[in-house]
C-alpha cells in the first residue's frame, strides 16, 4: 500500500516512514483502514520525538531502572520518564478535594453484587465454527425441556453440562462480579431471581443454560474505605492532565510538518 504522508518531521528532525510502519503494528485500526494506524503511530513518534528532543536540551543522561529482575528500561525509555520526571509538575489533592470526588457520585464505590446461579455449560472452542453450532444446538433442546419442566434443571445439569459444578445441579455457589466472563455476569444481571435465561448465553468457553436463584446488591463503600484508591485514582489523572499539557506546549513551541497532533 503506498503511503502518502511520509514527509515528517520534528524540528527538522526526520522520522523515517520505516520507523512509522513498524510503530504501526502496536496501534490496532478498524478492518481495512490500516491508514488510522499508520496516523496513530506517526503521532506518537512526533511526541517522542518532542520529549527526546527536549531532553537532549536539558542535558539529561539516561539512568534506566530495573522493572523487574533482569528486566531494564532502555535508555530511550529512561530519559522520557527522567524528564517528565523533572518537567512535570503535579499537584497532590488536597483531602478536601478527595472527599469531594467521593461525594460527587458516591455509587461509583459500591461493592460488586454477589449471587447465588447455576448453569449448565454445553463446551465448544472459540475457533471451531462447528463444534459451536452444535454446542449451541444442544443448549437449545435442553433449555426447551427446562422451561417445559424447571424442576429437571438440575438432573439436566448433571447429564449434560460440561463444567465441573454438574456434580451440584450446575450450582456454583455464592459468586461476584469478576468471578465468570463478561457476558456470564451480563446476563446475571439481566435475570431476576430464580429466572432462568430465556436463551442460551454464548461465551468463549461455549454456550450456557443460566439460572440466577439469588442477587445481593453491594453495599455503597463508606468514604474511609476508598480514600487511599481514590487519591491515587486523583493524583494520575493529574499526572496524565500535566503530562499533556507538557507535551503540548512543547508542539506548539516545535516546527512540525507532515502531520497534526490535534487527534494525538
Amino acid at each position: 500500500m503506498k503511503q502518502t504522508f511520509t514527509d515528517i518531521s520534528v524540528n527538522g528532525e526526520a522520522i523515517p516512514p520505516e520507523l512509522i510502519a513498524t510503530e504501526a503494528q502496536n496501534h490496532p485500526a478498524p478492518k481495512g483502514k490500516p491508514g488510522m494506524a499508520w496516523m496513530a503511530a506517526a503521532r506518537a513518534l512526533v511526541v517522542r520525538t518532542l520529549i527526546l528532543q527536549d531532553a537532549r536540551r536539558r542535558n539529561l543522561a539516561a539512568a534506566p531502572m530495573e522493572l523487574a529482575p533482569g528486566l531494564w528500561e532502555t535508555e530511550e525509555e529512561a530519559i522520557i520518564r527522567q524528564l517528565l520526571d523533572e518537567a512535570v509538575e503535579v499537584e497532590t489533592p488536597t483531602p478536601e478535594a478527595v472527599r469531594a470526588a467521593y461525594q460527587s457520585n458516591p455509587e461509583l464505590y459500591r461493592a460488586p453484587a454477589l449471587y447465588e446461579a447455576a448453569h449448565i455449560l454445553f463446551a465448544a472452542r472459540p475457533d471451531d465454527v462447528v463444534a459451536r453450532k452444535v454446542a449451541k444446538d444442544q443448549a437449545e433442546a435442553v433449555l426447551a425441556k427446562i422451561k417445559a419442566e424447571p424442576k429437571v434443571f438440575d438432573a439436566l445439569a448433571r447429564d449434560h453440562s460440561a463444567c465441573s459444578s454438574r456434580a451440584n445441579g450446575g450450582r456454583l455457589g455464592q459468586i461476584s462480579a469478576g468471578d465468570t466472563v463478561a457476558e456470564f455476569e451480563a446476563a446475571l444481571d439481566r435475570l431476576a431471581e430464580g429466572e432462568i435465561a430465556a436463551e442460551p448465553v454464548e461465551s468463549r468457553y461455549g454456550f450456557h443454560i443460566i439460572r440466577l436463584d439469588a442477587k445481593a446488591e453491594g453495599e455503597i463503600l463508606p468514604f474511609e474505605a476508598v480514600e487511599t484508591a481514590l487519591r491515587s485514582a486523583l493524583e494520575k489523572t493529574g499526572w496524565f492532565r500535566a503530562s499533556r499539557a507538557f507535551v503540548d506546549a512543547l508542539a506548539e513551541q516545535a516546527e512540525v510538518t507532515g502531520i497534526t497532533l490535534k487527534a494525538a
